[in-house]
């Protein structure tokens, strides 16, 4: 009898547990973790710079701030460090004390737990498979007059892998403006995209002060562990509150290090666009020739997929695919999403192309 789990990409140790299987053998397809690992310049330069954790790092984070700045393509006066992004979310509603959140839905959970810590409500505004899980600008805005002071956003979505251009943005920039709504985005996955200069809203925070910008190492960079994020917003005087209430140091010093290593890297960030953009058209292409299969437009490095297979669930598939120690997303837990979706990231060439074999075999009728 299976085992009736729901399983998220951190969950190795459970996996381990109920399947009896090694979590060092486990092939997570479900972290969205970049494939190529932690660069070697990095490693590197953090072997060499051990001796940082002696002291303690710069209260103010200026180098770090400058690097991240520079990268993203604005001032350092406009960033704001964290203890990953998880922090910042945290801050920021403790902040602006949202009464009634509109969180773009299916996307991650933390977004709802953080507002109702904070003693907010949230509703969601469903992207439809009917709109292929792109979002109706124009639906959004007819949602938002209804007494919402916060709306929240990830784009590229998780799991959708869909995206929200630059004029759509400005077009619910505009409208949250004139019903005084701050709109949160989260960009952890933007570095992904094929052309991130294209969705990124970084340049729109020279223009509105309602936005803020949430963004990470986790993924683009392969450094959960180190527990370094970002926020990017045009508004000082929110950013000064949310460095009033942050407490000192919160990021150590080697993980400062390694965040001004991380993004000057342009050997890596240049290797990693040129896999994802591959892997993602190949195996996508790959995907939609089957017959079992849907396949949703990714912009990520993770695509949505759903199961054409009548007899075929994605509790199913998770199953099959885990005693091959391959880890990919059951989406049913997310909102809006039945048993019939799953996500996967792409991995390197051979990995996805072993998921593949696994995946089309099970749902061979």
């Amino acid at each position: 009898m299976k085992p009736k789990e729901h399983f998220h990409g951190s969950d190795l140790e459970k996996i381990e547990a109920v399947y009896g299987i090694k979590k060092e053998d486990i092939i997570s397809f479900s972290a969205n973790v970049n494939p190529l690992g932690v660069s070697f310049r990095l490693r590197e330069t953090l072997t060499n710079h051990i001796d940082a954790i002696t002291s303690y790092p710069d209260r103010e984070y200026t180098s770090l701030r400058q690097c991240i700045a520079q990268y993203v393509g604005t001032e350092k006066e406009n960033i704001v460090v964290g203890n990953g992004s998880t922090e910042l979310i945290s801050l920021f509603i403790q902040i602006t004390h949202p009464s009634k959140a509109l969180i773009v839905g299916p996307t991650y959970s933390e977004y709802e737990r953080e507002v109702a810590m904070g003693g907010g409500r949230s509703h969601y505004f469903s992207l439809t498979e009917e709109n292929e899980f792109v979002l109706d600008t124009a639906a959004l805005t007819n949602e938002l007059g209804q007494n919402v002071d916060l709306l929240i956003l990830c784009n590229p979505n998780n799991p959708t892998s869909s995206v929200i251009d630059r004029q759509q943005m400005r077009e619910i920039l505009d409208y949250c403006k004139r019903k005084s709504i701050t709109v949160l985005v989260d960009e952890t996955y933007v570095e992904f995209a094929e052309e991130p200069e294209k969705v990124t809203a970084v340049p729109l925070t020279e223009y509105y002060n309602n936005i803020v910008i949430l963004r990470g190492i986790s993924k683009f960079f392969a450094a959960p562990g180190l527990r370094l994020g970002y926020a990017i917003c045009g508004n000082h005087d929110l950013l000064k509150e949310i460095n009033q209430k942050k407490n000192p140091w919160t990021i150590n010093s080697l993980a400062a290090i390694a965040g001004e290593i991380m993004f000057s890297d342009e050997e890596y960030i240049e290797k990693t666009k040129k896999l994802i953009t591959s892997e993602r058209k190949r195996i996508c292409d790959r995907l939609s020739a089957n017959k079992n299969f849907k396949v949703y437009e990714a912009h990520a490095n993770f695509v949505l997929v759903k199961i054409l297979n009548e007899k075929v669930t994605s509790e199913d598939l998770f199953d099959t695919a885990i005693r091959k120690n391959f880890m990919i997303r059951d989406c049913s837990t997310f909102p809006f999403l039945s048993n019939k979706y799953f996500r996967f990231c792409f991995m390197m060439p051979e990995q996805n192309d072993a998921l593949l074999e696994v995946l089309f075999d099970a749902v061979a009728e």
